[in-house]
């Protein structure tokens, strides 16, 4: 499971984070919707122990990021809003090189590679350099990396960025798989019809602050709305408005 408890963080005296607080169970997708600026990608980065909080608590499996950097990593996958690939290797190479940095060697490592190699497609790109690549063949690549050493945590910064719609149908297969077996997902996206198909649960967050929570069924309830799109609206923006005429984002 992840938690996220009574999260604060500031850059150069500005707020971005204000009391954040959510959990993702294990064997549940959780989706994360946001505003460009709403706080998603600084949430994830201090999931992910990228960064720090300057106030709260955040554990993946019960442990501290910062606390425990080599213990959460390795129960830990990820897929950030840069693929951060090395262009000189190979995809095979550049695997290998993360899988073993994750402790993997032999015949543990040869399985590991060849699984994220079927379960993502990656057969035709796999002895060549990942210089020139396409942004969906990154992504891909960069997802395989996220899942070699079989992570019980997953956490992605929208993940179908840049695919086409093979692609993408392929990552929503391996993340319901995933699900299946137990790892618990949160993934930010701003594509509806995508956090319809994934979700368990859904997170509004606005101005760095959780202004909804619930089953998409949940949400459009709350708010009256007849799709998920206009009960996000609703929340996101609707909240924002409501708090600027109060004066609290002066």
């Amino acid at each position: 499971m992840i938690r996220v408890e009574g999260v604060n963080k500031q850059f150069s005296g500005n707020s971005v984070l204000h009391n954040l607080e959510f959990s993702v169970p294990d064997g549940q997708i959780t989706a994360l919707l946001g505003a460009n600026g709403a706080g998603k990608t600084t949430c994830l980065r201090i999931i992910a122990g990228l960064l720090k909080a300057d106030s709260g608590n955040v554990s993946v499996g019960n442990l501290d990021p910062f606390k425990n950097p080599k213990g959460v990593r390795r129960q830990l996958g990820i897929v950030g809003d840069r693929e951060g690939l090395y262009e000189r290797l190979t995809v095979a190479e550049y695997l290998s090189f993360f899988a073993s940095a994750h402790g993997l060697a032999g015949a543990e490592l040869e399985r590991a590679l060849k699984l994220v190699r079927n379960e993502l497609e990656l057969s035709n790109l796999w002895n060549r350099r990942t210089k020139g690549f396409s942004q969906g063949e990154r992504m891909k690549v960069s997802l395989a990396r996220a899942l070699v050493h079989s992570p019980r945590h997953l956490v992605l910064d929208e993940p179908t960025r840049g695919l086409d719609v093979l692609a993408a149908r392929l990552l929503r297969k391996t993340l319901m798989r995933l699900r299946e077996g137990g790892t618990a997902i949160l993934f930010s996206s701003h594509i509806m019809a995508e956090v319809l198909e994934l979700s368990d649960k859904v997170l509004v967050m606005a101005e760095g602050a959780i202004v909804g929570s619930g089953t998409p069924d949940e949400l459009m309830r709350q708010t009256g709305c007849e799709n998920l799109e206009d009960s996000f609206v609703n929340l996101a923006y609707g909240n924002v408005a409501e708090r600027s005429k109060h004066g609290e984002l002066a």
